[in-house]
């Protein structure tokens, strides 16, 4: 993950929370006032954020000390002890509710992921998200998707060229569409083709595309078709795809099943957080 885009996500996120002052707790606590966080699980899951705990705390006072117990991807079960963080109190209650919403909704994202590769476990068939992510929050959503075992699909727009029905229309045709994306993109950008028929298969492969995406097809028509692409080229299955079926796309053999619901249709893993007043703050 790239921590100085995580710490200027987090100052923007903080600035929405806090604002001016975080008079809930200015008005009640000494500056100095020393406390403990506890972050507490309260169901089973994966768990991911251990850098937005550390960095966001970090942002807040210089003098928090964080300590995370599990590291990114471990399995946690209900009543796990996360976190324990030291620090003045004002500083830990400003930074709580932020914080723990990234956490949470991460370690879901995991929890959620790592079903999805359970599933397929014992298949060739390996699970990747989608461009279906929060706007502002795609770095940490692809982060915690790794931590639950899957892989990432394209970053954005900007690093795999993804021809789509409306760019292949306008091109005139796959065989134009590609083309003309060779013709001007360096040799390290692939190209992936999305196809919804048989013979958009066979163009795809005869233009030379990278990888094949079988757009809202069948497991059948999957296992059908799949010969027919040469072993060079990637082919990926997307779209339609549950985690109750999601077994019999990866049974037909294609390499990659891209799932939108990881990140725009997850439940957030449960977390509490408790505050404590100590005497000192912990070194």
């Amino acid at each position: 993950m790239n921590k100085l885009k995580l710490q200027s996500m987090l100052k923007d996120f903080f600035m929405e929370d806090i604002g001016e002052g975080d008079i809930n707790t200015e008005y009640i606590f000494s500056p100095d006032q020393p406390g403990k966080l506890t972050f507490i699980a309260k169901q089973n899951g994966i768990f991911c954020g251990k850098d937005v705990i550390e960095e966001g705390f970090r942002i807040l006072d210089s003098t928090v000390r964080p300590r995370i117990f599990p590291r990114d991807g471990a399995w946690i079960e209900k009543g796990t002890v996360i976190a324990e963080i030291h620090g003045p109190i004002v500083s830990l209650l400003s930074g709580e509710r932020v914080i723990l919403n990234l956490v949470q909704r991460m370690s879901g994202i995991a929890t959620t992921t790592n079903a999805a590769v359970r599933e397929t476990k014992g298949t060739h068939a390996k699970i990747c998200d989608t461009r279906k992510t929060t706007p502002g929050l795609r770095m940490l959503e692809k982060s915690a998707v790794k931590a639950g075992g899957g892989f990432n699909h394209r970053r954005g727009l900007y690093d795999c060229v993804m021809l789509k029905d409306n760019h292949i229309a306008f091109a005139g045709s796959i065989t134009k569409a590609v083309e003309t994306v060779k013709a001007s993109i360096g040799h390290t950008v692939k190209i992936e083709v999305e196809i919804e028929t048989k013979d958009h298969l066979l163009e795809a492969v005869r233009a030379g595309a990278d990888i094949i995406m079988f757009d809202n097809r069948t497991p059948e028509e999957v296992c059908e078709w799949l010969p027919l692409v040469p072993p060079h080229i990637a082919t990926e299955a997307s779209g339609g795809i549950t985690m109750e079926n999601i077994r019999s796309y990866a049974e037909t053999g294609v390499d990659w099943i891209s799932l939108g619901f990881l990140t725009h249709s997850y439940q957030i893993l449960d977390i509490s957080a408790i505050v404590e007043n100590t005497k000192e703050v912990a070194l």
